[in-house]
């Protein structure tokens, strides 16, 4: 159990089996290309590419649209790339938590579907304010969440089994709130916002300022956690590097977001949600369970975690963050339909999870892979509308990076159990 969590739990669990020789530990405390290259290779030679892969793909695939039309990266395309993006990567960090667990929810686009639908009937037949009519939004998904855990745990019928019966439920329930109108406008300018609507360039920002301070203080805690555990660290060069890197990355991108009508709130919202799932994935006695459980859930059970409570939980939460994806689809529709939840968006979802390094078999992923599996499937689906392909082309695309993200993992994890 403790081999198949250690992988991806958090960095506290990973010290112990990343630092396995006094020899790599005094290496790592000096600074060169050499060292640092080698640190890498030694990684991916255990089977752990972190997000490397999904980095360069993505770099490839920016630097092809761009070759073939040059207003992909400009700052009107970016900010729509990311208004494209908030909902699946939303339900994508939902798939994230239930594969980390082992099981599968198919249920979590027609829980947005429903839970949107719920959303327009209150706000635009009864009257409701946005407020109140949100949170019973919410409520209703961890219900749905709750209900379908509770299946999964207590009857022992397989999450794949029950969450499909959940998907053809939801969808007739869907269909039963909206009637024979089919379709609801939503006219609430607070709805309306927050997927539509963009934070001042002062607020944007100081947003930025946050991520920068967070990102730096998280990794100087880390590395204070290894000195006290007198674990290999890197040098003080590298961590000024490090931070260095993301504080460039991310002034880049606020400016070049400003320069259109700034940074979307969508983009906020997400940010949010992964640094949440992220801190309680990997910096929580709970995330602990959730690895192990995914790792090997009788030696979970054996070694006393409360496996069915930690399942249902999740299935709470996931269910919870589909809610707020049929939240964001109503905002960035401005309207409610039958049609709302369906589609791809459910496999899409579940593949920007897969895309973005999270293992089918459990046990392995990281909380901000969704977001990165989410910007990969975007840019593609982006680039081909500015290109005039058409939907076919679009879904074959996808095919084809799912099989490759699917390949290199079966190979990574083949690479590390051989190892």
């Amino acid at each position: 159990m403790k081999r198949a969590a250690n992988r991806d739990a958090p960095r506290a669990l990973e010290a112990g089996a990343q630092a396995l020789g006094t020899e790599a530990s005094v290496q790592t405390r000096s600074f060169s290309p050499l060292v640092l290259w080698q640190a890498i290779w030694r990684r991916m030679s255990q089977g752990e590419l972190g997000p490397w892969p999904v980095l360069i793909g993505l770099g490839l695939i920016w630097l092809l649209f761009e070759s073939q039309n040059d207003r992909f990266l400009t700052a009107r395309n970016l900010s729509n790339l990311i208004l494209q993006i908030g909902v699946v990567g939303t339900l994508a960090v939902g798939v994230v938590i239930i594969l980390l667990l082992g099981e599968i929810d198919l249920s979590l686009g027609a829980v947005t579907g429903v839970t949107a639908g719920l959303l327009g009937v209150l706000l635009t037949t009864h009257g409701w304010a946005s407020a109140p009519a949100i949170l019973v939004v919410l409520v209703a998904g961890a219900c749905i969440g709750l209900l379908q855990g509770l299946a999964t745990t207590l009857l022992h019928v397989p999450s794949f089994i029950v969450t499909l019966a959940g998907l053809l439920a939801w969808q007739g329930v869907q269909l039963m709130l909206l009637g024979d109108v089919g379709e609801l406008l939503v006219q609430d300018q607070s709805v309306r916002a927050l997927a539509s609507d963009y934070l001042t360039p002062a607020q944007s920002w100081a947003l930025g300022a946050l991520v920068i301070i967070g990102y730096a203080s998280t990794q100087w805690r880390r590395r204070a956690r290894r000195v006290r555990a007198d674990l290999g660290i890197g040098s003080i060069p590298q961590f000024v590097l490090r931070v260095c890197a993301v504080a460039v990355v991310v002034a880049g991108l606020i400016a070049l977001l400003n320069a259109y009508f700034g940074v979307p709130y969508i983009l906020a919202l997400l940010l949010a949600v992964v640094l949440l799932f992220s801190w309680l994935t990997e910096r929580t006695v709970f995330g602990r369970h959730i690895y192990a459980i995914g790792g090997n859930a009788e030696a979970a059970r054996r070694a006393g975690i409360r496996v069915g409570v930690v399942r249902v939980i999740c299935f709470v939460l996931v269910s919870t963050l589909a809610a707020v994806g049929g939240v964001l689809s109503a905002s960035r529709q401005f309207s409610v339909s039958t049609g709302t939840g369906g589609g791809t968006l459910l496999l899409d979802a579940i593949a920007a999870a897969v895309i973005g390094g999270v293992s089918l078999f459990g046990g392995r992923g990281r909380i901000y892979q969704a977001a990165l599996g989410a910007l990969v499937i975007g840019s593609v689906q982006n680039g081909l509308d500015l290109l005039g392909q058409p939907a076919s082309v679009k879904d074959i695309a996808t095919g084809v990076i799912l099989v490759l993200a699917v390949g290199i993992d079966a190979l990574s994890r083949r690479r590390g159990q051989g190892r």
